[in-house]
């Protein structure tokens, strides 16, 4: 196997820096070259070095990678990942541990490059261009086993990529995805459709939009953070209460005799998922002018903050508001990473950087004529990141930057802890997502 691969390792080589990438694949003398991502020790299965080669000749892929097991706390583990789509573009798309490259092609890309100035995102910014030309072929076999080093539970890894100590890492990225999407087409110039606000007559400016399934622990207080919220504005507070088998229901009953202002929703459909109870919201003619979202399990930060989200939308004339959260456990007492403020994408190119990234932020607020034009899919993960990119195809997002809610994390959230087969579905999705939103962007 030596004469035809020469292995290049990352942890290593720092191969994350143009100029090194650069230097390293101008000294490979084999066909093809095998990049480990990291510097994790890695276990082949018998002839599957073998066996992925055959596979990267047979199908003349530029790049190819598996499946594989991994080692956690000394318990080995099925490990798959998912298949490369068009809109895979997220910088931390899950390859598994090992590249397998054709030395001839990715030789080409790199020295193509004019300068050596890219730090955190050579290895991003190749397979970005990649998959502009070639093949990316996934293996369904496990052919080797990684050791996993990072023993978190996947729901505490979601928010690495906005730790603010990788803003300049963010940035880079942010570059590279620019120009991949400049050569697709796709990219959108900072150009606007204007919204207006009196377009159409509604009862209240303003509704928040709780969709709850089965969430007696945490419902009432969601409920009373946002209706004890003070403003100089007529406002209601809609809750979709998805056919709830615990006490939630009886929660929810008690609480909308005791508050007008209360609408308690129990949809006649009876398998919706978060995206369709959103549209029970958003479509009831009870809907205020703005829709305001709030999680079943989350708390508005003071009583002002629907105040401070109303009147963004009229300083910065969006349709659509993104503000900040705090992190916080169950008892409400601050966790790491602590405020999520989504700073590495900008109102003026947050469109065109919505892509690359796996969320926008929170809470969302929407203009509700344009949210009822465009609707959610009836999905319960991915439904908010898809109205985004819709609405930032052709209107600025607005921004709040400081935080606006208490965001729990605790077992009960339907991301703390999912396992592999379900992170995949999710990824899946919304690379699936990203395609269409990209189709239509060229379109």
């Amino acid at each position: 196997m030596k004469e035809l691969i020469t292995t290049l390792v990352n942890g290593k080589l720092n191969l994350q820096s143009s100029a090194v990438l650069k230097k390293a694949i101008a000294a490979v003398k084999t066909p093809y070259t095998m990049i480990y991502l990291n510097s994790n020790p890695v276990e082949w299965a018998p002839y599957s070095q073998e066996r992925m080669l055959k596979i990267a000749k047979d199908t003349g892929a530029a790049l190819t990678y598996s499946d594989r097991l991994k080692s956690i706390n000394g318990e080995i583990k099925p490990w798959p990942v998912t298949d490369y789509q068009f809109g895979s573009v997220r910088e931390d798309f899950d390859f598994g541990a090992v590249w397998l490259c054709s030395t001839e092609i990715i030789r080409e890309i790199v020295s193509d490059e004019d300068e050596d100035d890219l730090k955190y995102a050579a290895l991003y910014d190749l397979r970005l261009r990649i998959s502009e030309f070639h093949i990316i072929t996934h293996v369904k076999e496990f052919l080797y086993t990684e050791l996993d080093a990072d023993s978190r539970k996947s729901g505490e890894k979601l928010f690495d990529y906005v730790n603010p100590k990788n803003r300049e890492v963010q940035a880079e990225m942010e570059a590279c995805f620019l120009e991949h999407l400049r050569k697709d087409g796709a990219l959108l110039e900072p150009v606007f459709k204007a919204v207006d606000f009196e377009s159409e007559k509604f009862p209240l400016e303003a509704s928040v939009i709780i969709p709850v399934k089965n969430r007696e622990k945490t419902i009432e207080e969601a409920v009373k953070s946002a209706l004890g919220q003070k403003t100089d504005f007529a406002f209601n507070v809609i809750v979709v209460d998805n056919h709830s088998s615990d006490n939630t229901t009886k929660i929810l009953s008690r609480l909308a005799e005791e508050n007008r202002n209360l609408v308690h929703i129990i949809p006649d459909y009876r398998h919706l998922e978060i995206g369709g109870c959103w549209n029970e919201a958003i479509m009831d003619a009870r809907c205020g002018r703005f829709a305001v979202q709030l999680d079943s399990d989350d708390l508005y930060i003071d009583d002002r903050t629907l105040q401070k989200i109303i009147n963004a939308f009229y300083e910065q004339k969006t349709a659509m508001i993104i503000g900040s959260y705090k992190l916080v456990d169950f008892n409400l007492k601050e966790i790491p990473p602590g405020i999520i403020d989504h700073r590495e994408w900008t109102p003026e190119n947050g469109r065109n950087n919505a892509l690359r990234i796996n969320g926008l932020g929170a809470p969302r607020a929407f203009y509700t004529p344009i949210i009822r034009e465009i609707k959610f899919p009836n999905v319960s993960y991915g439904e908010d990141y898809a109205v985004c990119l819709a609405v930032s195809r052709n209107y600025q997002i607005g921004r709040i930057y400081e935080p606006l809610y208490l965001c729990r994390r605790w077992d009960g959230n339907s991301d703390s802890n999912p396992d592999v087969a379900l992170l995949n579905a999710r990824n899946a999705y919304k690379d699936s997502l990203r395609c269409m939103e990209i189709d239509a962007r060229i379109v």
